[in-house]
């Protein structure tokens, strides 16, 4: 990661939407094909990385769009 982009965070509101929707996580796990532990990662804000294929089957579940779902929080300046 560039210094430039040093404490910058990507935020999962996945918690947000599914309170919206009246939704659990393990209806979720189940309804995209992940481990409600590979979910309860995402979650957190803990994950590295996602697939494409599992943030379209996350918005496809929760009828959102990727950015519902991720936001970009920069950094500091310092």
């Amino acid at each position: 990661m560039p210094a430039d982009d040093e404490g910058a965070t990507i935020m999962v509101k996945l918690d947000d939407l599914l309170h919206e929707r009246r939704m659990t996580l393990t209806e979720l796990a189940e309804r995209v094909g992940l481990t409600l532990a590979n979910l309860s990662i995402l979650k957190t804000g803990k994950a590295k990385a996602i697939r494409f294929t599992t943030l379209a089957a996350i918005c496809r579940e929760l009828e959102c769009q990727p950015g519902d779902l991720l936001s970009f929080q920069a950094g500091k300046e310092g």
